[in-house]
């Protein structure tokens, strides 16, 4: 509900400051006395797109404050919770505009943007008048007000569930069906590189083996020729052989001189003694070096063709190994693509046929209802003087979606046999004005969270009709808030509280005002806007008994 309206230094406004009630508020007053600019000032603090100039000529800035009640379940605390701003019980909106068109906005003191403000006033507000392109003329939004009406929420989130699953599986069935074109694109080289990996069954770590292997051979046969050439010089036709021949030299003549000898023969001993053992270890690297020239060749041409299929396809040679597997796995994804891609479509079709199910009763759901709104709006013509026309919901297929897959549209014809036709388009002034009230009366649940503001909606109508009018916005107003702009006396006479604007020029300088009027004011005021200027005795005895019910 809005509670207060606080205006500073806008158009014609210098200082104002409103306290609004629940129920049916009425501000009244001659035309051009400032009634409009109420309203754009409060389309301005709630964000809306509006005219440039707003600023009072001569002043600093203008600025507009307005404080709504909100409950716990108000849908404004969704807002607020994305915008990051603290929820509450009390919402107050505070939006200043500088002459050269510099605009800032606080929520309960936070600063935000021009959006978070609209965001918010779709929870807050509701305007409905004979320019209005954000409610009930706006066909978008049609088939959300059918849905509200038929109460369809439960059944449209059945279909934004299925929906999902269904986009979901059809875009499964996409992916792979690419996949599997890919894969069958190169089939014939996976077959060729799995056949050749296959063949070749590289190891990991096979590549530094062999290149050990390799090198070890390589040098092995470089040395081997030296190291024999040693071990033949260290045999018993070279070293050994002399060192033994002197041995026995010497042992044959020890007798004679054995303190002597003894020494020499000892050393002669031990030398012997570790020729043996350097013949062994010469032998046994001999042995070591010992390999077949064809095994050096086989290494070398298992390393090459290793490193060559390692370069073919880009990968480490340790990653032979891994990189024929991930060709197996893909050639694997392919042999049983088919199969795959058969699931993947049985199961698209399962959702398809749950979403067509869904939307089926969706649509069922919104048919009837479309009937029983038909027939509410209707029956609220009549008693407004337009029990010729025709109103009529109107569904048509429209391309499927998250919100079902029906297209909703109000249309109205102004007479029997008459062409139908949307909203704004077939009905004049007055009468656009009564098909509004006579929908939006249908529309409004019990509990209405929202402040609803009609622009002179009464506009081109009168007496009985007016009343019928008046009553209806009434019956608006008894489960919530309703503002009414209007300059007829029936509907004022209803208004629970009633405000008027007035214009007046001082020191040269035009400014609107508005008062809010106590019981005999009223009857001025109403009796006003039945004699005009002069007001007699007659208007003032019609006022009262406008009141009086």
């Amino acid at each position: 509900m809005l509670r207060a309206l606080d205006i500073r230094d806008m158009l014609i406004i210098d200082r104002l400051d409103l306290q609004f009630r629940p129920g049916l508020n009425v501000l009244t007053g001659e035309t051009g006395a400032g009634k409009s600019i109420l309203l754009d000032s409060l389309g301005f603090v709630l964000g809306w797109r509006g005219r440039a100039e707003l600023v009072r000529q001569g002043a600093e800035q203008g600025e507009v404050t307005a404080v709504f009640e909100i409950g716990p379940d108000h849908p404004a605390h969704a807002v607020l919770e994305d915008a990051g701003i603290p929820p509450g019980d009390e919402l107050i909106l505070r939006r200043i505009n500088m002459p050269d068109g510099r605009k800032t906005a606080w929520i309960n003191d936070r600063r935000c943007s021009g959006q978070v403000l609209r965001d918010l006033s779709e929870t807050l507000v509701e305007l409905h008048g004979q320019h209005d392109d954000r409610g009930l003329l706006n066909p978008r939004g049609h088939r959300d007000l059918l849905d509200d009406f038929a109460g369809a929420a439960p059944a449209r989130d059945m279909v934004r569930t299925a929906w999902t699953a269904r986009q979901k599986a059809a875009a499964a069935v996409e992916e792979a069906r690419e996949k599997l074109e890919a894969a069958r694109s190169e089939e014939e080289f996976l077959r060729h590189a799995v056949e050749e990996l296959d063949k070749l069954s590289p190891e990991p770590g096979e590549d530094a083996d062999l290149d050990m292997r390799r090198r070890t051979m390589q040098a092995a046969e470089r040395i081997r020729d030296d190291v024999a050439r040693a071990h033949a010089l260290l045999g018993t036709d070279a070293a050994e052989g002399m060192l033994g021949e002197a041995l026995r030299w010497l042992e044959g003549v020890s007798d004679t001189a054995a303190e002597a000898l003894e020494p020499p023969i000892a050393a002669l001993g031990r030398v012997l003694e570790e020729l043996g053992e350097a013949q062994s270890g010469v032998e046994r690297c001999l042995e070591a070096l010992q390999f077949d020239t064809g095994e050096l060749e086989d290494a070398e041409e298992r390393l090459f063709a290793i490193r060559a299929m390692a370069r073919k396809h880009g990968v480490a040679p340790d990653d032979l190994g891994t990189f024929a597997d991930t060709l197996r796995e893909r050639l694997a994804a392919l042999d049983a693509g088919d199969a795959n891609l058969a699931d993947l479509e049985a199961a698209a079709k399962k959702t398809a046929a749950a979403y067509d199910e869904a939307a089926g009763a969706l649509t069922a759901l919104r048919t009837e209802a479309a009937g029983r709104l038909d027939a509410a709006v209707m029956a609220e013509l009549a008693p407004l003087k337009m029990d010729r026309a025709v109103f009529a919901t109107k569904l048509e297929p429209a391309e499927p979606g998250p919100s079902g897959r029906d297209a909703v549209a109000f249309t109205v014809a102004t007479n029997p046999g008459a062409p139908s036709g949307p909203l704004d388009k077939i009905a004049s002034g007055g009468e656009l004005s009564r098909f509004l009230l006579a929908l939006k009366v249908c529309l409004t649940g019990e509990d209405s969270q929202r402040t609803l503001i009609f622009d002179e909606i009464d506009r081109g109508v009168g007496g009985a009709t007016a009343d019928a009018v008046g009553r209806r916005l009434k019956a608006l107003a008894d489960n919530g808030q309703v503002l009414v702009v209007t300059h007829s006396p029936q509907v004022a006479a209803l208004g629970a509280h009633h405000w008027r604007v007035e214009k007046r020029v001082a020191d040269d300088m035009t400014l609107s005002s508005v008062t809010d009027l106590a019981p005999d004011d009223r009857v001025d005021e109403i009796a006003r806007m039945l004699s005009g200027d002069k007001i007699s005795a007659e208007a003032r005895a019609a006022a009262k008994s406008l009141l009086d019910g």
